[in-house]
């Protein structure tokens, strides 16, 4: 009997009180230089790390709240759709998978619709959740991108997409890549009405997704070092057996080959689509204020001024 532990460790824990148990994410690791940062420091930053200024993943909600004014928004029903159409069953049953990835996310499947303002402009959001199956494109994100886009027109507002995704959902076979040409007229009606379509590409946005709305846009924007492409490097170096530049299918590297537009840091994202849609608008710049003329003092004649 080791009367240390059994004895005089439980009497110093008694006198002292209880200790609390320490919270597992109290410290986050950057994942480019292996600094410790403070959770709370990193989500004030929009989860962009101070130092490296290296993007972490976040939730579709967390980027509602800081793409919106004052986090403020109203999200959109999706419409319903059948679940698991062909009883795929691979190493477990579909609905199945579903129902985890519910439980996980808290969403009904990958794509959240919202409706909110922008620096006082307002928008329709559509955010797509890599956490839920990796952002995979079924028939429910299929309605649900189509139903924002819907909404866009009959309220003739802006649509503003996130793209966060690993493709097609395979589960369900060519009723996934059916999306792609029904998501590819949503883009095609909104544009006919003159209506802006601004695309964000977030890490990662791959697969079929990249054949269809996501590079449709008026505008691409990509965060800083996201990886955007169709096939993965691997499966690319493996294809054409050569080894690829490095940064191959970055942002940077993409912005460099005219694949996207401009690499924004989620810091700025708000003011740089604020400023993107005056212009895509026609919207006039607040007028400044005139500053009131400064005359230069008057001179007196000699012979007029006042005698001492």
């Amino acid at each position: 009997m080791n009367w240390i532990t059994n004895y005089v460790r439980p009497k110093i824990n008694s006198m002292l009180g209880r200790r609390t148990d320490m919270p597992e994410n109290l410290w986050i690791k950057d994942p480019e230089t292996g600094e410790m940062v403070f959770h709370k420091d990193l989500e004030s930053n929009q989860f962009v790390i101070p130092s490296s200024g290296h993007h972490m993943k976040i939730s579709a909600k967390e980027r509602l709240k800081f793409f919106f004014d004052d986090g403020k928004y109203e999200t959109l029903d999706n419409p319903k759709v059948m679940q698991d159409p062909l009883k795929f069953r691979d190493e477990k049953r579909y609905v199945d998978r579903l129902k985890d990835a519910k439980a996980k996310t808290g969403l009904e499947d990958a794509i959240i619709n919202a409706l909110g303002t922008v620096e006082g402009l307002p928008v329709v959001v559509t955010v797509q959740d890599f956490a839920f199956m990796g952002g995979s494109l079924g028939m429910a994100a299929g309605d649900a991108i189509v139903h924002g886009f819907e909404v866009a027109l009959q309220r003739k507002r802006p649509l503003i997409l996130f793209a966060a995704s690993g493709g097609a959902r395979m589960q369900e076979g060519i009723l996934s890549l059916m999306q792609l040409p029904r998501t590819t007229v949503g883009v095609d009606r909104l544009k006919e009405a003159g209506l802006p379509y601004i695309v964000v590409l977030t890490n990662p946005t791959t697969g079929g997704v990249t054949a269809s709305y996501a590079m449709l846009g008026d505008v691409h924007i990509a965060e800083p070092g996201a990886l955007i492409g169709f096939a993965g490097p691997r499966v690319i170096e493996q294809t054409i057996r050569e080894k690829l530049p490095d940064g191959f299918q970055r942002s940077e590297y993409l912005m460099e080959h005219g694949m996207v537009d401009m690499v924004v840091s989620r810091l700025e994202m708000r003011a740089t689509i604020a400023r993107l849609l005056k212009m895509l608008l026609k919207m006039p710049e607040a007028e400044k204020p005139l500053e009131p003329e400064i005359l230069p003092p008057a001179v007196i004649p000699a012979e007029a001024r006042p005698q001492a």
